[in-house]
């Protein structure tokens, strides 16, 4: 397994990583979650994801207890949460969301409590929150640094303006800035890793914890004949991600990076995966495998790594044309 530095960071986060949003508590028992965290342990994957919102809080019940089955080293390996959507739904009060001081500091404690941990390695705000002053969030996760009980805190789908503020607030207060990023990151979506972010990663450095690196599912090739029984598309509740993703244009472009893959000896999956942390601003991209052997499968976009010569990534955006244009100065 390969490791990389969380931006300026000195933590260091394997290049692949573990995740629980939809599949924990929504398709997956604690027996099928003990087997997939073991094999990702086993394989050197030291980083878990998770969140307040996932499962209204169930995901992470469902994590902290394999974890305590586990008894690893707490030392080896991160677990991280997210806060601001909440946990308790269309139930949610005016304080039980957003980025709040309130909220972030009681969405800490029940994530520790949820996750049976001491203290969380990551913690994230999950979307920015326009009602909320900066300069509180970065008191506030400072604070929370300052207890000990987070070590680093990012952001998770903020703008790089946003992420830029955050860091000036700290510089001004000489308090401790983000350190990484939650973009969502694959062959379809690109603006942020590739665009918007080259300034934050140039000025004052960036890791990047990546989601949905398969486009939910979709560049795994599974949807090219329809939407199988059990998938994410599939789930109720989730008709958003079959409309966000479906369509005929990109199912003719993942068929065509099947086609690609097949030559190169692959999986569409395993190359989608080996393409995003071919990026170097790409400090591990998470995982949502629901089997063993699509997350085996998933692992081996480390072997697909050296592959991507030159030669092979320009043959990749003539199948999916969506480079981002960059301004021109």
């Amino acid at each position: 397994m390969q490791y990389r530095r969380l931006g300026r960071a000195g933590v260091q986060v394997s290049v692949l990583s573990f995740g629980s949003w939809v599949s924990f508590h929504k398709q997956i028992n604690d027996k099928v979650a003990d087997e997939l965290m073991g094999i990702a342990y086993d394989q050197g994957i030291n980083f878990f994801d998770n969140a307040e919102v996932y499962a209204l809080g169930e995901s992470e019940k469902m994590m902290g207890r394999v974890l305590k089955k586990k008894k690893w080293d707490r030392t080896s390996y991160l677990v991280s949460s997210k806060a601001f959507f909440g946990w308790r739904g269309k139930e949610n009060k005016p304080n039980q969301h957003g980025l709040s001081r309130k909220h972030l500091i009681e969405a800490c404690n029940e994530a520790l409590l949820r996750l049976q941990a001491d203290y969380l390695d990551l913690f994230f705000c999950h979307r920015p929150d326009k009602n909320v002053p900066i300069e509180e969030v970065v008191w506030a996760m400072n604070h929370l640094i300052q207890q000990g009980k987070i070590m680093y805190w990012g952001t998770s789908e903020w703008s790089g303006v946003e992420i830029m503020e955050a860091h000036r607030v700290a510089q001004q207060y000489r308090l401790i800035g983000p350190s990484m990023e939650q973009p969502q990151y694959n062959m379809f979506e690109r603006n942020k890793i590739e665009n918007e972010y080259l300034e934050v990663f140039k000025n004052v450095g960036l890791g990047t914890t990546i989601w949905s690196p398969l486009a939910a599912g979709l560049l795994t090739g599974k949807y090219n004949d329809g939407i199988p029984k059990g998938s994410r598309f599939a789930i109720e509740g989730f008709d958003w991600l079959k409309d966000r993703w479906m369509a005929d244009e990109r199912i003719k472009k993942v068929k065509k990076l099947g086609e690609l893959a097949t030559k190169l000896g692959t999986t569409t999956a395993a190359l989608s995966i080996a393409w995003c942390i071919s990026n170097p601003n790409v400090s591990t991209a998470i995982l949502g495998a629901t089997k063993k052997q699509q997350l085996t499968d998933n692992l081996k976009a480390l072997e697909v790594l050296p592959m991507l010569t030159p030669e092979v990534l320009e043959k990749i955006e003539k199948i999916m044309q969506t480079k981002p244009v960059l301004p021109q100065y």
